[in-house]
């Protein structure tokens, strides 16, 4: 763990002090699971079910906030066991899928997800002749219902191949409507108006938050930071976490602090848990 300034480590500090009152935000592909090559493998980290469940006991909440459908972030992350195990201390477990666009808790256990963007049918049908042409044939296309998303991480020269790949995504994905997220090794296609962001802000208006941590790792989590500084200009105790790798460190200058991958994160957490329990012993 590495404090990005002095002003990071004192915002931990006024983050634990605030930390009853505190909600939890983390993402779940390169900050609770490892980035792997096959996504349908990523699985949440071993010890995250037990670190979240103990950091529930010292925080308002705790959410998960993925690009990932709600449903797939479920099984993969195991997280209605988690859930459990947090709503035994009286507290809730959030899940925020698809950027914001599906929602469910530990509380209210049904997926609440509205319908697919208008226009993206007719992307999808329109992706295998652009993939042809631009020698990505081969990437593999997941649908997630509300969005798409091209794969490069399989192609032999993944990197070379999302170059090429990403600015004509944009421009179809602009005829249509749609936006364009582009993270590691993966362009998501999606409707307007809805991110991670907007996410955050919700969760500190409803839980009338005091203070608000989110850790990510890539482009994607960045409405999210921005959106946690907007608390912070608003006077709520705030700490900004990006879990680093070999492979993505596009939000350090963004953090005030940087972990190393998903066992990073963890190890911050479990230092939050004791540190906040300490304070209120």
């Amino acid at each position: 763990m590495e404090f990005t300034s002095a002003e990071g480590e004192q915002r931990y500090a006024g983050l634990v002090r605030a930390a009853a009152e505190s909600v939890v935000g983390l993402d779940f592909d390169g900050t609770l699971s490892p980035i792997v090559d096959d996504p349908t493998r990523a699985h949440i980290h071993p010890e995250a079910g037990r670190v979240l469940a103990a950091l529930a006991e010292q925080v308002r909440a705790v959410a998960v906030i993925t690009g990932r459908p709600a449903r797939q972030a479920l099984d993969l992350g195991g997280l209605e066991a988690v859930g459990n195990a947090i709503g035994d201390s009286g507290k809730d477990l959030y899940l925020f899928g698809q950027y914001g666009n599906e929602r469910w808790s530990s509380t209210n256990r049904r997926v609440i997800s509205p319908r697919p963007p208008h226009g993206l049918a007719t992307f999808e049908r329109e992706l295998p002749r652009m993939l042809k042409r631009l020698e990505a044939g081969e990437a593999w296309i997941e649908d997630k219902g509300l969005a798409v998303a091209v794969h490069t991480r399989r192609l032999p020269d993944a990197d070379a191949a999302f170059d090429r790949l990403l600015p004509a995504m944009r421009e179809l994905a602009a005829r249509h409507d749609l936006v364009v997220e582009p993270g590691k090794a993966v362009i998501e296609v999606r409707s307007a108006g809805v991110h991670k962001g907007q996410v955050v802000h919700t969760l500190a208006d409803e839980l009338e938050a005091g203070g608000f941590l989110f850790a990510g790792d890539d482009l994607g989590d960045l409405e999210a930071f921005d959106a946690v500084a907007e608390l912070r200009a608003r006077g709520l105790a705030t700490l900004l976490v990006c879990s680093s790798s070999d492979e993505e460190s596009a939000l350090v200058a963004h953090s005030d602090v940087v972990v190393d991958g998903p066992e990073g994160v963890l190890d911050l957490l479990e230092l939050l848990t004791v540190d906040a329990a300490g304070l209120r012993a």
